[in-house]
């Protein structure tokens, strides 16, 4: 609870048990002048009944039951005595904390205890000890005191519900915020292992090949994988520093213009890349990452799966049927220059395909891969581009 509402409720509390003991008080002065049976008792017990009725209700939120005990057990006296004239508005100032605090379990302990107390009470001291009407008007008068502490019991226990419901809600929601962050970065680290680990096996594969033959070529091929080793492991930092930093979000690290990079790194591993950008430079942060990463990852399923081969990169913002802007991607390549391509793109368990596809629907897109009736793997994604931010 915030400190200073708390600080105002207790407040609230404080000017509910003065005005209430006041009130009882009062009963004292007064007459039988309406017929009505009035208190001839010592005044100490007076005073006893009004502080007990009235000043607990000061501490209601702080200890609810023993506040609720003392109150209800102080207007049965009252009742008995022939002091109080009201529906127990005590005893549902009383009520109201204890279906809103305490546990379930023990709150409706509590309220089964009450209610029979405080109608039998009235009931008691209106229709058998001192009656003043008939049983019929005693029994109207205890079914109000029930009504009185029944509802506001009721009342604080469905405040009760609808908190740990909307607290339930914001749990669940934290949680799935979580998840999302934790398959963001998931997809972030994918993309970065795969590519570079991809390019580093390809260039690996040719040093050991051209070893002995040509002595150059294999130290070329040994530069490629230091260089790419060096650039996977300060990605890979940069990312893993978020999840050492608490509430850090995973701010773009990459943009359209590192995509000649990826293009010169497919270009080491055999690939022969024609890459074009057009309009798309002044595209949100997010949304160049997203593409940035779409690239990254169509590029290497082109080293892993059919490398040497020649492929065309498109990025560039077009109009969409609907009349509004979307940036096209397109990565397509021509196949094996010598040979077929296997039925599938990526081995058993692959998740490159799948986090393109996760990548477009989270801003709203679309995607599609698939072979070429002319040969070849073309992947084509499509994104709005006021959708900005992930949903």
């Amino acid at each position: 609870m915030n400190r200073t509402v708390g600080r105002h409720l207790y407040a609230v509390d404080l000017a509910s048990a003065v005005a209430v003991s006041a009130i009882y008080a009062g009963f004292a002065g007064l007459t039988a002048a309406d017929g009505q049976p009035v208190y001839d008792g010592p005044g100490w017990l007076l005073r006893l009944i009004v502080a007990a009725v009235g000043l607990p209700i000061a501490l209601r939120r702080r200890w609810p039951l023993p506040v609720m005990g003392v109150v209800l057990a102080a207007l049965t006296a009252a009742s008995v005595l022939d002091l109080t004239r009201e529906p127990y508005a005590a005893a549902g100032l009383a009520a109201y904390p204890v279906g809103l605090a305490e546990p379930a379990r023990r709150s409706v302990t509590a309220l089964a205890v009450a209610l029979p107390v405080a109608a039998g009470g009235v009931y008691l001291g209106e229709a058998v000890i001192t009656p003043a009407g008939d049983r019929q008007g005693a029994a109207g008068l205890a079914a109000l005191v029930l009504v009185v502490i029944g509802g506001a019991w009721t009342a604080g226990f469905v405040v009760r519900s609808r908190r740990a419901e909307a607290q339930r809600q914001e749990q669940r929601r934290a949680e799935r915020v979580l998840n999302e962050e934790r398959l963001r970065i998931a997809r972030e680290l994918h993309d970065i292992v795969s590519h570079n680990l991809s390019l580093i096996a390809v260039k690996a594969g040719v040093a050991a090949h051209v070893a002995q033959a040509d002595p150059q070529e294999a130290r070329t091929a040994l530069k490629v994988i230091e260089e790419t080793s060096r650039a996977a492991l300060t990605e890979m930092r940069r990312t893993l520093g978020v999840l050492r930093t608490e509430g850090a979000p995973l701010r773009p690290a990459q943009g359209l213009g590192d995509l000649a990079r990826l293009a010169q790194d497919a270009r080491r591993a055999g690939v022969d890349v024609d890459l074009t950008v057009r309009g798309a430079e002044s595209l949100a942060d997010s949304t160049q990452l997203t593409v940035y990463r779409i690239v990254q990852e169509g590029l290497t399923n082109v080293v892993k799966h059919v490398a040497p081969t020649r492929c065309l990169v498109t990025v560039e913002v077009a109009v969409a049927a609907d009349g509004g802007e979307v940036v096209r991607v397109d990565v397509v390549d021509d196949g094996p220059s010598g040979g077929t391509r296997p039925p599938a793109r990526e081995l058993p368990g692959g998740h490159g395909l799948m986090g393109m596809r996760e990548r477009a629907l989270m801003y709203g897109g679309s995607f599609e891969a698939g072979p070429r009736t002319e040969g070849g793997f073309a992947v084509s994604v499509r994104l709005p581009i006021d959708g900005g931010s992930p949903s």
